[in-house]
């Protein structure tokens, strides 16, 4: 039973089967406990009224003519209340009998069983359920009720009885008809929950189809959002937002594989065309040192490349653990900054420096190392020549600052908010930096963000910023440090 319409219809049945049964079962008791109740006040109105007649007249019970009148008086009481009326003596012998539907003394037996005599001698009265000892040939609600003479005792014992198949044959209609209503309405039940199920499962069936189409490479496939079902309009959204996040993912994925093999080909084609050349002697030995400087550097490229998409699937797999200790960030920064000192006088560029003097912070130094030699290797690459670079490390209440500024093309408003996603570059770095793989600065904010601290980027004014934050460190007393210097350009 896995099919959605079946579940909807079997619960839909189950539960009016339940709420009818619970409530068919509580109204069929209900009917029968007040036919039963009608049936008993109507009896003991009967035997009542009789008793009152024997013992207000007496002689009605002692003398013929009296008998006559009783008899005449217990038919018509008979027939008014359609019961079997009855006087018996004090001994249980049966003196008069009537019928509804006639006078008569003929009944099973002539004489009231010695238990229900004394039970109606002892309490006076008598209800219940029976056949009175063979007196009638089936069961029969029967009240009594004893006739005391002057002295308090017993008279004569009246009894009323009327078939109790009357009321098992109401009760019998009654239940027909709740299985008749039951029956039409799991039908009309099986009519509505079509229905409902085909308008449940119409969406549901569509979100399926798309998850299909997806599936086959159909990336542009979306689902109405407008159902008239809140929790299903909810569910179209969060899967349209889904299928919209793993397109992006997806035409990410592809460009990251169309940029690493081509930024794995182009040094792989240089080492092997340098190598080659310097074994079958198309290049000269004088110049071998020359091309094997090309190739250390390229090796070096590819190894940076393989590290970055390693550190990249570390990060996402929950493996990346960082180590923190206090260090001196402008420390760190002054020996990145050193590390670049070729390239900023390749490009004649403004160097202004601002680095806090024993600036430690609490973190992994060779991560934050990797964090800022990133920042700065790309700012130097886009920065124009003879532009400015700013560097600048502060103190920011109980966080450390790192900034890195650099004039040239700015980032478009429209690429901001997804320049520290992996495998994303914008068109200016597509253009001008024909090294990476759209990994740097997604490694970067994700080591920021397991230090604690933040990362953010402005571009406007001609100009490209750069900055993230990291927890202090306690600053031990009594410890200074001595900043290097730094040639400008």
């Amino acid at each position: 039973m896995r099919n959605l319409f079946v579940k909807t219809y079997v619960a839909f049945a189950a539960l009016i089967l339940v709420s009818f049964t619970f409530a068919g079962s509580v109204f069929l008791a209900q009917i029968s406990r007040y036919s039963v109740q009608q049936k008993k006040t109507q009896l003991e109105t009967s035997v009542s009224n009789v008793q009152a007649l024997v013992e207000h007249n007496q002689s009605v019970f002692t003398s013929e003519k009296g008998s006559s009148i009783l008899t005449l008086y217990l038919q018509q009481m008979a027939i008014s209340s359609s019961s079997q009326m009855m006087v018996a003596d004090e001994n249980g012998h049966v003196q008069i009998s009537a019928s509804g539907d006639d006078a008569s003394n003929e009944l099973g037996a002539d004489e009231l069983s010695d238990d229900l005599l004394n039970e109606i001698k002892e309490n006076d009265v008598f209800f219940g359920l029976g056949t009175l000892s063979g007196l009638f040939s089936e069961d029969y609600y029967i009240a009594g009720v004893r006739c005391q003479d002057e002295a308090g005792g017993t008279l004569a014992i009246v009894i009323a009885a009327t078939p109790a198949g009357e009321t098992r044959t109401l009760m019998q209609d009654v239940a027909r008809t709740y299985v008749l209503i039951v029956f039409l309405t799991l039908i009309l039940t099986l009519i509505i929950s079509w229905f409902l199920s085909d308008i449940l499962t119409r969406p549901l069936k569509g979100i399926v189809g798309a998850a299909k189409q997806f599936t086959r490479g159909e990336f542009d496939v979306r689902v109405s959002e407008d159902n008239n079902c809140d929790e299903i309009d909810e569910l179209a959204v969060s899967f349209n937002n889904m299928i919209s996040t793993l397109q992006q993912q997806e035409e990410l994925s592809r460009g990251f594989v169309a940029n690493v093999s081509h930024e794995l080909k182009t040094p792989m084609t240089s080492i092997s065309g340098f190598a080659d050349g310097m074994l079958d002697g198309t290049i000269p030995p004088e110049k071998h040192r020359q091309y094997l400087e090309i190739i250390s550097q390229e090796s070096h490229r590819l190894s940076r490349m393989v590290l970055r998409m390693l550190d990249t699937a570390r990060i996402e797999s929950g493996e990346m653990v960082i180590t923190p200790m206090p260090f001196d960030l402008s420390d760190t920064a002054i020996q990145v900054l050193l590390s670049f000192e070729k390239q900023l006088e390749s490009k004649q560029l403004e160097v202004d420096v601002d680095l806090e003097d024993y600036l430690m912070v609490n973190g992994d130094r060779d991560y934050i190392y990797r964090v800022v030699y990133n920042l700065v290797d790309n700012a130097v690459k886009f920065v124009e020549e003879k532009g400015r670079l700013t560097i600048k490390a502060e103190t920011q209440g109980k966080m450390a600052q790192f900034l890195v500024r650099n004039t040239g093309s700015m980032i478009p408003q429209e690429d901001l908010p997804r320049v520290f996603d992996r495998f994303y570059k914008v068109d200016r770095s597509r253009s001008m930096d024909r090294t990476g793989a759209g990994l740097g600065l997604y490694f970067v904010k994700s080591i920021v963000i397991l230090h604690g601290g933040d990362i953010s980027v402005q571009s406007n004014c001609g100009e490209t910023e750069f900055s993230f934050t990291m927890p202090l460190a306690p600053k031990p007393s009594g410890t200074s440090s001595n900043v290097p210097e730094l040639t400008q350009n």
